[in-house]
């Protein structure tokens, strides 16, 4: 009778250890999923802010049509990657309007008044926070991927993970082009 009930207690050890096992991997990976998410709120303001922007540029750059239409294709770019959900297409379409709005603001400077407009101004700086806050969220989905993606792979959870089709999540990288500084010389000669 008490080897009976040793038993039932190890099985019952046993079968609390496993669930607390795939919790875990249930955590992990709705971090991944917040994360993400986080990131894509401010994808989605930084979407709606551009339009604003670009339009306030277009009253006094007449003459730099090519620079306005790059933003505007570049942000329908970061739109669609980010509607797919691919994290490297985003990553792609990210460095794109990144050079579009160096360039906007680039050429800015040849128009002292747009740099003097207050509604230029304040679109530029929000622009810009958000540009900085998606660069914070970008670390935060990276570290909570990083935390799944090892736990995923580490004995015993690596059982568990296989079991029950946990996947492992992608990073978000840049390509090294858009790490390095932006060519200021090549952006003012276009």
């Amino acid at each position: 009778m008490i080897a009976f009930l040793v038993v039932i207690f190890l099985l019952l050890a046993l079968l609390g250890y496993l669930i607390g096992i795939y919790n875990g991997l249930v955590r992990v990976s709705a971090a991944v999923k917040l994360a993400w998410s986080n990131i894509d709120v401010l994808l989605v303001q930084r979407h709606d802010e551009l339009p604003k922007l670009v339009e306030v540029c277009k009253q006094y750059m007449q003459y730099e049509g090519g620079t306005l239409e790059r933003v505007m294709k570049a942000r329908t770019g970061v739109d669609a990657a980010r509607s797919s959900g691919n994290v490297n297409s985003v990553g792609v379409a990210e460095r794109d309007l990144r050079t579009g709005l160096s360039g906007l603001y680039a050429v800015a400077e040849r128009y002292p008044d747009l740099k003097a407009n207050d509604a230029f101004r304040q679109l530029q700086a929000r622009v810009s926070g958000l540009e900085t806050a998606i660069a914070d969220r970008r670390e935060v989905y990276n570290d909570a991927v990083n935390a799944n993606n090892v736990r995923i792979r580490a004995f015993p959870d690596v059982l568990i993970a296989s079991l029950a089709s946990f996947p492992p999540a992608q990073l978000l990288h840049f390509q090294t082009d858009e790490k390095a500084d932006v060519d200021m010389k090549a952006i003012f000669a276009r």
